[in-house]
């Protein structure tokens, strides 16, 4: 045996032990290969193919809403900065932060002791001042005295009368009373402050009822007047409110129009400043033929879905019409009492066996 002969023949003896060593690997391999192909294609394979287990929905007639989608603001429904009317030092502050007052209650006072010894000086004129318009209306009635005396006399009264309303109203300029009902915030000022008309002592804040403001595209102004209904979303709930107010032009810059709507809020749990996801009703349809989005497949230019025929999957050409969050209408290609699969739509072929696990 020449050298040649026998480095061939150690090449075909050292190939055959690899091929032994790796042929259980290879074997494993090619049966992988096979099972994923029987599972891609099963009708490829005749009778080593099990049938798929799908869930499927009956057409029926549904009604189908259309929305338009905005994003709107939580606003309360009156709010203001309180401050006083009058400057002075702060001698009272009546209310607790963050509690509830009602319209008209003494929040805080401003020192008034000044005016208060004004009007008692002015107050104990009165009698005096009255006593002579009853003697000089004596006299003219016996022509006495001239009737333009008897007028300087009561015009002098009805000056004092005129000076002490003015000295009450500045009294109550140092008062600081709620406008309305609300909440008060924190306070910014303590007692023994000096306050000026400029010092802010809190917020007063009104959440119910409560406001949402949003816009919405000039395309769909016409959809938005008084009494409009809407929907907002906030935290996952879902609230009705109807709109109350609509601007009466075009922002310019962005080019929607701005409308506000009202929702009770009664016991006062939604609070202002929150951002919501605002729904409006754009149009309904009655006894549409709908169906999840996730049963239509977009493939090549085209929608199709399967349905359930003869014990296999059957696909489907169809034209969209309306599409929701979570539905489509379907024009075309799918008929009233029609077996829909909704459920391992990715793995469906046209004629794969399959086996209905649960149907709506």
């Amino acid at each position: 045996m020449n050298k040649i002969t026998k480095i061939v023949l150690f090449v075909i003896i050292a190939l055959f032990i690899v091929g032994m060593a790796l042929y259980p690997t290879i074997k494993r391999k090619v049966k992988k290969e096979e099972t994923a192909q029987v599972a891609t294609h099963p009708v490829l394979f005749g009778n080593r193919a099990k049938p798929l287990n799908i869930n499927s929905k009956v057409i029926r007639s549904e009604s189908l809403t259309d929305h338009i989608q905005v994003t709107g603001n939580l606003i309360p429904d009156e709010e203001v900065d309180l401050t006083f009317e009058a400057a002075g030092k702060i001698v009272n502050i009546f209310f607790k932060e963050g509690s509830a007052v009602n319209k008209g209650q003494l929040l805080a006072k401003v020192n008034d002791k000044p005016l208060l010894a004004e009007l008692q000086k002015l107050v104990a004129q009165i009698p005096l001042a009255e006593d002579r318009v009853y003697r000089q209306k004596a006299l003219l009635e016996k022509d006495a005295v001239s009737k333009e005396t008897y007028e300087q006399v009561t015009t002098e009264l009805e000056k004092l009368h005129a000076d002490i309303d003015l000295v009450k109203s500045r009294i109550a300029q140092t008062e600081l009373r709620a406008p309305f009902d609300g909440i008060i915030g924190l306070r910014q000022v303590s007692e023994g402050a000096y306050a000026s008309p400029a010092t802010v002592v809190a917020s007063l804040t009104k959440i119910i009822p409560l406001k949402i403001e949003f816009a919405v595209p000039e395309r769909y102004m016409n959809m938005i007047h008084q009494g409009t209904p809407i929907e907002f979303q906030m935290d996952k709930d879902n609230y009705a409110a109807s709109v109350y107010a609509v601007n009466s032009r075009i922002e310019k810059d962005i080019l929607q129009l701005k409308a506000r709507a009202v929702y009770p809020n009664v016991n006062g749990r939604l609070k202002p400043g929150r951002s919501v996801l605002v729904k409006i009703k754009s149009n309904e349809l009655k006894n549409a033929i709908v169906v999840p989005n996730e049963a239509v497949i977009a493939e090549m230019g085209r929608d199709i879905a399967y349905i359930y025929s003869s014990g296999q999957a059957k696909m489907i050409e169809l034209s969209k019409g309306i599409r929701t969050e979570s539905s489509v209408q379907i024009l075309d290609g799918l008929k009233l009492g029609d077996t829909l699969i909704v459920s391992g739509i990715m793995q469906l072929r046209d004629g794969l066996p399959v086996t209905i696990d649960n149907i709506n």
